[in-house]
C-alpha cells in the first residue's frame, strides 16, 4: 500500500469498532512502531476517532521516553491501546504479570515492517509476538508496509510459519514526480564528493521558503554540513531553516518536527530520522541529495512529500559526482518498473533469543518444552535444533563449558522444571540493557553551563583538544573537557574546523538498483542517451568509451594499465561496495596463488582496483575458475583478518546475549572498557570454546554484513558466467579514476587528497591533448 495511502486507519478502525462494541477493559489493541520519536504523533492519530466512538477507550505510550509514574501504573494495568517499540514491548514481556497483562489483546499492528526486517530488532518482535500469540490466541496480527518486494516471506515472519497469511493491496496509484538537478557542466574525471558541494547554490536558488520541503542527505556529517552552507548563503533564512538527524537532542529534534506541522518551519535539512512515520501534511517536496542507494528508500523518502492520498509524491535529485547522473536515471527506470528490494528476515541469531530467555524468565518463568514450541512458531527460529536450543538455555543458566565458575554469567536459575531469574540484580541489569541495537558508544554533549545539544561517538571526541572547534547541529562549538563520557563544550566564535562522522555512514548500492544500473550502461552503450541526466553524463561517458569501453550487462567490464604506481586491474561487477570489498580481497587471494604479488586494494559502489608495484599477468589469470564459489568461505577466511572483524562483531553479540552489558546508569563503560570485557570473552572462547555459538554467530555475521555473502555468491555466479571484456587503457578511465580517489584518500587529508587529484587531472589532460 503507498506511502500516505491510510494504511494506520485501515488496520486500526475495525478492531478499534470491536473494543468499543466488547467494552472490554485491559490492553485490546498493541500498536508497535520502529521509532519511538513518533510515538506522540501515533498516539494523536489513534485518538482522534474515539470521540466518534462515545466509548471508555484509553491510548497511551509506552517507550524509552514514558514518565516513570506512567509505566509504574501501565505496570498493574494496561491501556485498551497502547503504542510502543520492540524494546519497549520487550520490558513489558519482563513483567511477572505479562500473562494476565496480555491475555485480553485482540489485536497487533506492525508499523512500517519492512525496516524492522532484516534486523535483530525484527528478530526480537517476531519472539516477542510467538510469546503473545500463547498469551492470547485469538490475536490477530496486522503488518503494514509501503515499500516491500518478498511479501509471502514477510507476512510470515510477522503472522508465524504456521499461519496462513491474508493479503490487502490498495488499489491506489501514488504517482512519484522525480526531477533531477542538472549541474552546468562535468567533467571527464568524476569523483565522490567532486560534485557535491558546488551544487549548492544551485539548491538554494530552487529551494522557495514559503514552499515546504524536506532535503535529505545520506549521512549526518553531509547534513551538518548542507545546513551550514544553506545558512551561510541565506541567513535570512534563518527562522525557517532547520536540521534534524537522530543525535540532536530528543526536544530539539520535536521542535522542529513541530514546526514542520504547524508551518513555522518550512525548510529541513534531515537524513533518514525523517524517512519514517510522521506525516507532514505540509510538506509538499523532498530533495535527496546524493544517489538514495535504494529504490525502497526513494520510495520512501518521496512518499514524505504531499502526504495524502492520490496526491503527486515530488523528488528532486541532487547528484554529487558525475556518475551518480546515471544512478539517478536507472532509479528513475527502475520505479517506473515497480522494482523494489526484498528484506529477508534473519535466521536463528542466537544471541537475539538469549537474550529472549531471559526475558521470558523474568516474565513469569518458563519450562524447556513449551518455549522450545513457542520459539519454533517463529520463521526466524522454525528450524531450531534442539541442541542449539539447549545450548543456548545452558549459556544463560550455567555461562556454559567455559564460564560455568562465574556466578554472574548463571542468570537464569532452574526451580522444579520452571526457568526463573531469582537475582534482582540480573533482572535490573537485564531491563536496562533490552534491546538488539549495535551503535558505537556514545558521549554526551552538553553546554559547560548545562544546557544538552545531543550525542556523537566517542572515537570523535577521543580525537580532540581543547580549543578544537566542530560543526554539531548547526552550531559551531569548541571542545573543553571530557568528564564522565560527557563532553563539554562552548561556543566558538571562529568557523569550525571539523564535523563529527558517524559509523555506518556509507550505503552501499542494493542489488536492485544494481540491476538497473548495468541496464543503463548497457543502453548508453548502444547510443540510448534517453534523459536528461544521461545527457548531462554525455561528456563523462563519452570519455569512457573513448579511452575503453562502456559496460554491458552481460558482460563484466575489465581494464589493465600502468602507471608510476605500479600495474592496476580496474573490475566492474556493478553490484555494491560491501560485495566489492569480498570479491577484492578474494581475487587478491587467488591471483597470488598463481603467482606471488603484493596487490593494495580499492573498492566503490562500480569496481574494484588492485595495484601491484611489479609486473603481474592480469589478463592470463582473468578467467572464469577465478570466480568458482567452491572453497568460497574458506577463501574468504583466509583472503581477510576475519580473526579481527569477528573480534570486533562479537562485542555486538556478547552484548545483545547479556555476557557483556555497558553497566548502570550513572556507571556507564565507555566502547574501550566494553570492547576489553568482549575481547577477553572472545580470547577465553577461541583458545577453550573454538566451537562456542556465539563465536560462529559473529563469525557469520562478518560475513553477511562486511561482505552480503548471499550476494556475494550470486555475483560470483554471474561473473564466472559472463564474458570478461579486458580492455588495455593508457591511463585510469572516469570509471577508474574514483577508485584512484578512493584508494589515495585513505592516506591523505582532504585537502591534499584534492590539491593531488587536481595535479593528476592536469597531467592526464595534458597527454591526452599530445596524442590527439
Amino acid at each position: 500500500m503507498p506511502t500516505g495511502a491510510g494504511k494506520t486507519y485501515a488496520a486500526y478502525i475495525g478492531p478499534l469498532a470491536e473494543v468499543a462494541r466488547h467494552r472490554q477493559k485491559g490492553l485490546q489493541i498493541l500498536y508497535v512502531t520502529p521509532l519511538r520519536a513518533v510515538s506522540r504523533d501515533i498516539e494523536l492519530a489513534l485518538n482522534a476517532p474515539l470521540s466518534a466512538l462515545e466509548a471508555d477507550i484509553t491510548v497511551e505510550s509506552r517507550t524509552g521516553d514514558t514518565s516513570a509514574s506512567v509505566r509504574r501504573r501501565q505496570r498493574e494495568r494496561l491501556p485498551e491501546v497502547l503504542i510502543t517499540t520492540p524494546e519497549s514491548l520487550s520490558l513489558l514481556l519482563c513483567n511477572e504479570r505479562a500473562h494476565e497483562l496480555f491475555a485480553t489483546l485482540r489485536c497487533v499492528i506492525i508499523d512500517e515492517w519492512h525496516e524492522l526486517l532484516g534486523s535483530k530488532r525484527g528478530t526480537q518482535v517476531e519472539l516477542a509476538l510467538a510469546r503473545l500469540r500463547r498469551f492470547a490466541p485469538a490475536l490477530r496480527t496486522w503488518a503494514l508496509s509501503a515499500t516491500l518486494a518478498n511479501l509471502d516471506e514477510a507476512a510470515r515472519a510477522a503472522v508465524g510459519p504456521h499461519a496462513t497469511p491474508a493479503f490487502i493491496r490498495a488499489g491506489l496509484a501514488r504517482p512519484v514526480r522525480v526531477e533531477t538537478l542538472l549541474p552546468d557542466s562535468v567533467d571527464a574525471f568524476p569523483w565522490a564528493g567532486h560534485l557535491g558541494f558546488s551544487m549548492l547554490r544551485k539548491v538554494a536558488d530552487w529551494l522557495d521558503p514559503a514552499c515546504s520541503t524536506l532535503l535529505f542527505t545520506n549521512t549526518r556529517s553531509q547534513a551538518e554540513r548542507w545546513y551550514e552552507g544553506l545558512r551561510f548563503l541565506h541567513p535570512e533564512w534563518e527562522d525557517v531553516l532547520a536540521l534534524h538527524h537522530g543525535s540532536i537532542d530528543r526536544e530539539a529534534r520535536e521542535r522542529v518536527e513541530g514546526g514542520l506541522k504547524d508551518g513555522s518551519v518550512r525548510l529541513v535539512v534531515a537524513t533518514s530520522s525523517l524517512d519514517l512515520g510522521v506525516d507532514f501534511g505540509p510538506v509538499e517536496r523532498v530533495v535527496q541529495v546524493g544517489s538514495p542507494k535504494g529504490i525502497a528508500r526513494t520510495l520512501q523518502r518521496a512518499g514524505r512529500s504531499a502526504h495524502r492520498p492520490g496526491a503527486t509524491a515530488q523528488l528532486l535529485f541532487v547528484p554529487t559526482h558525475a556518475l551518480e547522473l546515471v544512478e539517478m536515471s536507472a532509479a528513475r527506470e527502475a520505479l517506473a518498473r515497480g522494482e523494489v528490494e526484498p528484506r529477508a528476515p534473519l535466521r536463528q541469531p542466537l544471541d537475539v533469543l538469549a537474550q529472549h530467555l531471559v526475558t521470558c524468565a523474568l516474565g513469569g518463568g518458563f519450562t524447556r518444552d513449551a518455549l522450545l514450541a513457542e520459539v519454533r512458531d517463529t520463521l526466524a527460529y522454525q528450524a531450531l535444533s534442539e541442541e542449539d536450543f539447549d545450548r543456548t538455555l545452558v549459556l544463560v543458566t550455567e555461562g556454559g563449558p567455559t564460564l560455568r565458575a562465574y556466578p554472574q554469567f548463571r542468570r537464569v536459575q532452574r526451580l522444579e522444571d520452571r526457568y526463573v531469574v531469582a537475582d534482582t540484580r540480573v533482572a535490573r541489569l537485564h531491563r536496562l540493557n533490552v534491546g538488539t541495537i549495535a551503535a558505537n558508544a556514545s558521549v554526551e554533549l552538553r553546554y559547560l553551563k548545562g544546557g544538552r545539544l545531543g550525542t556523537v561517538e566517542e572515537t570523535f571526541v577521543s580525537r580532540l583538544r581543547p580549543g578544537d572547534t566542530f560543526l554539531f547541529a548547526g552550531k559551531r562549538l569548541e571542545f573543553r573537557l571530557m568528564k564522565d563520557l560527557t563532553a563539554y563544550v562552548k561556543a566558538a566564535k571562529e568557523r569550525a574546523s571539523a564535523t563529527p562522522r558517524w559509523s555506518g555512514g556509507r550505503l552501499p548500492l542494493s542489488g536492485s538498483l544494481a540491476a538497473a544500473v548495468r541496464r543503463t550502461f548497457h543502453a548508453v552503450r548502444h547510443g540510448h542517451f534517453d534523459n536528461a541526466e544521461l545527457e548531462a553524463a554525455r561528456p563523462v561517458l563519452e570519455a569512457q568509451a573513448r579511452l575503453s569501453r562502456l559496460p554491458a550487462r552481460d558482460a563484466c567490464l575489465a581494464e589493465l594499465c600502468q602507471t608510476r604506481e605500479g600495474h592496476h586491474l580496474f573490475l566492474y561487477p556493478f553490484e555494491g561496495r560491501l560485495v566489492h570489498e569480498g570479491l577484492a580481497a578474494l581475487l587478491a587471494l587467488r591471483l597470488t596463488r598463481l603467482q606471488k604479488a603484493t596487490f593494495s586494494l580499492a573498492v566503490n559502489d562500480y569496481g574494484l582496483e588492485l595495484l601491484t608495484p611489479s609486473h603481474f599477468p592480469f589478463e592470463e589469470a582473468l578467467r572464469p575458475a577465478l570466480f568458482t564459489r567452491e572453497r568460497l568461505v574458506e577463501d574468504i577466511l583466509e583472503s581477510v583478518n576475519l580473526g579481527e572483524l569477528a573480534r570486533r562483531q562479537f562485542r555486538d553479540v556478547a552484548r545483545v546475549a547479556g555476557l557483556v552489558l555497558p553497566g548502570l546508569p550513572g556507571a556507564r563503560k565507555s566502547t574501550r572498557q566494553v570492547q576489553a570485557s568482549a575481547g577477553l570473552l572472545y580470547d577465553v572462547f577461541a583458545r577453550y570454546e573454538p566451537d562456542h555459538l556465539l563465536l560462529a554467530q559473529a563469525r557469520r555475521e562478518v560475513l553477511e554484513q562486511h561482505f552480503e555473502q548471499v550476494r556475494l555468491v550470486s555475483t560470483l555466479e554471474r561473473l564466472e558466467g559472463s564474458t570478461l571484456e579486458c580492455v588495455h587503457v593508457p591511463r585510469p578511465t572516469p570509471l577508474g579514476f574514483p577508485l584512484v580517489v578512493e584508494r589515495i584518500g585513505a592516506t591523505v587529508s582532504n585537502e591534499s587528497l584534492a590539491e593531488r587529484v587536481e595535479r593528476m587531472k592536469e597531467k592526464w589532460l595534458r597527454e591526452d591533448s599530445l596524442s590527439a
